[in-house]
């Protein structure tokens, strides 16, 4: 053992034996939500940390509800009450509230002499509490640091992230933006959002109804109310407040049951609470205004909202875990990354787009996004902490461009592989797995698949749960749900129109929503031909290539077009049904009514259909072969036959390999790929008789098109994953 490591092992062990002072300090109702659940963890383990927490802001005044309380209540001891803010709404008493902090701060951090500091987001109370910090030589963390909103919090959250020493964020892109502000990229943890941990776990409570008529009324149903909480925004604070009283106008005249919470106490604050009671609003019988609202119960009000609308963070990021449809109005969240529930009213100048953004989102419901988080941020943030090596010089260094292109994480217990969980529905079995970016099945499960709905669905969410419980101690970030499945499928809504006869009662039916709500996560729906295609694009032969063609050859046949590296769906989402093509106007029956179809040829079904044909006849069999009474003819049997020299099932054969061939020569002749891919357990068989097709059919122009056999193993399991793995990457989760 090196010197070097003997002494890192000795500063460990010294660790154990010492408690870890963390300092957290608190200044709102809004930043308190997010430190709560990472203060909980902390008093968890006595063993390890020692929490000090420290209270300012905002929390200390009456008009804003004396949120201290709930720290109270939730059994925090709190070491420090500062009163720090000077009365007056605009922009001077925000620079005497920190002026007032700077001269408090001194005496509690000399006392507490923490060894961390916790600081969240971008308050400028928070930017006090960094600047004493960083100038009495305390580490700190900061928390959601990297983001963008588009105001002048971007300014102080960035100023407090030059001043701490390490970072916790909620996204990757997060993650980029400290990296490309020339912060060290080994003192940054990718956590996701610490509410978030909460949020998924907690916003299905059973007295949700209870809590919505104690606060709305009794007469109020879920979604049939709106929460609004919209704050000023101090570099326009003339316009945000013009756009409070648009809001407010549109509100009346939508004429639903509305919580409208008080603003927060930056500049602007007092000028929009005159004109809330201007206009009557805590007096409309249809309006409740409110200073506070203790966070659980506010995570029960927006996940049963019929709709939320403002401009609070909370719209752009903690309502999406529930999928409640967002009016995001005017700029203060511009540049944040926001899921598909949000609809941006940017330029709200006028009364009637903010009731149109109403009329188009009220009632609504999408599917959960988790950009934020997963709900594992607490744990990350705990270990990190851990992970600081208080003998390290306090100095900050940074680090200059060129930057690095991949910054993943070299901390052991940091470092996790982005991945999916992919879902294959087939005729026989369930089989659900974990895929990392790389294309690797992590672990894979297989069950039978149930004959009746709700067994399918049920068991799928068992899988699915028991997945994500894996992928924890797998050290694998699931970030979303594939599903692949037979029949025509309706991607964008995630519904199975038709199934194939394989699967019973699954036509009709929503797959996304059942799955999205129960796990908190998105989701995404596609044919199994088509995921076969997207396999191959992302991990196989497609990659790299604009245009090409799959055809899985299995139990039937199936495929997936890609043009100008986008998967074809069609207008009715019936584009690449290629086992479908007819190939003979005289031929066998298909199973989809028709006569002479590639599938009623070439299918797994069709030389079973074949081979039992043969077998009946007694001219099957052939020397080296044996087929015991309980053994069930299938295709297996024929190919078997057909290699020990038996000339009816070459005939069979050569009859498939021929119909397969003749499709794709029309495909060929249609949409004119440089590639197609051969996929499923027939594939190689095919292989020769397909090219020879080509060869002799096709126009001399596509006769060099490149026919391969897929070298991947689970084609259905790895393009339900791309729909995922694609999607976030490309939005840069």
């Amino acid at each position: 053992m090196t010197q070097k490591a003997q002494q890192k092992m000795e500063r460990s062990e010294k660790r154990l034996k010492e408690r870890l002072r963390v300092c957290v300090a608190t200044c709102n109702r809004a930043d308190y939500s997010k430190l709560a659940p990472i203060m909980f963890g902390i008093k968890s383990h006595p063993e390890i940390f020692d929490l000090e927490v420290v209270v300012l802001g905002s929390h200390l005044i009456d008009d804003y509800g004396n949120t201290f309380r709930m720290i109270e209540q939730d059994e925090f001891d709190i070491s420090s009450k500062l009163h720090t803010i000077v009365r007056g709404e605009d922009e001077a008493a925000m620079v005497e509230s920190v002026g007032l902090a700077l001269v408090k701060l001194p005496d509690v951090l000399q006392r507490l002499a923490p060894d961390i500091l916790l600081v969240h987001g971008d308050r400028f109370d928070a930017l006090a509490l960094a600047t004493a910090a960083a100038l009495m030589n305390i580490r700190i963390l900061h928390l959601e640091g990297g983001e963008v909103s588009g105001t002048i919090d971007d300014s102080i959250r960035h100023a407090i992230s030059k001043l701490a020493h390490y970072h916790a964020v909620c996204t990757r892109s997060a993650e980029r933006h400290l990296i490309s502000m020339c912060e060290d990229h080994s003192h940054i943890l990718l956590a996701g959002c610490p509410s978030y941990d909460k949020l998924l776990s907690a916003h299905e409570r059973d007295d949700y109804t209870d809590i919505i008529k104690s606060w709305l009324g009794d007469d109020v149903k879920e979604q049939d109310y709106i929460v609004a909480l919209q704050h000023p925004v101090t570099t326009d604070i003339k316009n945000s407040i013009k756009i409070y009283e648009l809001m407010l106008d549109a509100l009346i005249s939508f004429n639903k049951r509305t919580l409208v919470l008080f603003p927060n106490i930056d500049a602007g604050s007092k000028e929009m609470v005159r004109v809330m009671r201007r206009k009557g609003i805590e007096q409309h019988p249809n309006f409740r205004a409110v200073k506070h609202v203790p966070f659980d119960q506010f995570i029960q009000l927006v996940a049963h909202a019929g709709c939320m609308i403002g401009n609070s963070s909370c719209g752009v990021r903690e309502a999406g875990a529930f999928g409640t449809p967002v009016i995001n109005l005017g700029s203060r969240q511009t540049g944040r990354e926001t899921g598909e529930n949000v609809l941006h009213v940017r330029d709200a100048d006028t009364h009637n787009k903010i009731y149109h953004a109403l009329e188009l989102q009220f009632g609504k419901r999408y599917p959960c996004s988790k950009i934020y988080g997963d709900g594992n941020a607490v744990q990350r943030i705990l270990k990190f902490m851990q992970s600081i090596d208080l003998s390290e010089p306090l100095q900050k260094k940074f680090c200059f461009p060129p930057v690095k292109e991949c910054f993943s994480q070299d901390i052991d217990h940091i470092l996790e592989t982005q991945s999916a969980l992919a879902v294959d529905l087939g005729g026989t079995n369930l089989r659900v797995a974990i895929v990392s970016m790389k294309g690797k099945v992590v672990k894979k499960y297989v069950q039978l698949n149930p004959k009746t709905f709700e067994e399918r669905i049920e068991l799928i969410l068992t899988m699915c749960k028991q997945a994500m419980a894996d992928a924890v101690h797998l050290n694998c970030r699931i970030l979303g749900v594939g599903v692949s499945t037979g029949g025509r499928v309706n991607p964008q809504d995630g519904i199975v129109l038709h199934s194939t006869k394989l699967i019973n009662e699954w036509s009709s039916v929503d797959i996304r929503t059942p799955l999205s709500s129960a796990l908190h996560l998105p989701v995404w729906v596609d044919n199994d031909g088509n995921c076969a295609a997207l396999a191959e694009r992302k991990f196989g032969h497609g990659k790299g290539m604009e245009n090409f063609v799959t055809i899985i050859t299995g139990t039937g046949i199936g495929g997936g077009i890609i043009q100008h590296n986008e998967l074809i769906h069609g207008s009715t989402f019936c584009a690449a049904e290629l086992g479908h093509i007819v190939v003979s106007l005289e031929g066998p029956e298909c199973m989809c009514g028709s006569h002479g179809c590639i599938e009623a040829y070439s299918s797994g079904l069709a030389l079973q259909r074949e081979a039992k044909r043969l077998h009946d006849e007694d001219l099957l069999l052939v020397e080296g072969m044996t087929l015991n009474n309980k053994e069930q003819v299938n295709a297996i049997h024929l190919i078997n036959a057909a290699h020990l020299g038996n000339s009816k099932a070459e005939s069979v054969l050569h009859t498939a390999g021929t119909a397969l061939g003749l499709g794709i020569v029309n495909i060929l002749h249609m949409i004119n790929p440089s590639l197609v891919i051969l996929s499923g357990v027939l594939a190689a068989h095919y292989e020769n008789p397909v090219r020879q097709v080509i060869s002799q059919r096709a126009l001399l122009s596509a006769q060099g098109t490149k026919v391969m056999v897929s070298e991947l193993e689970d084609p259905a399991l790895l393009g339900a994953a791309s729909m995922v793995l694609d999607y976030t990457t490309r939005r840069t989760y």
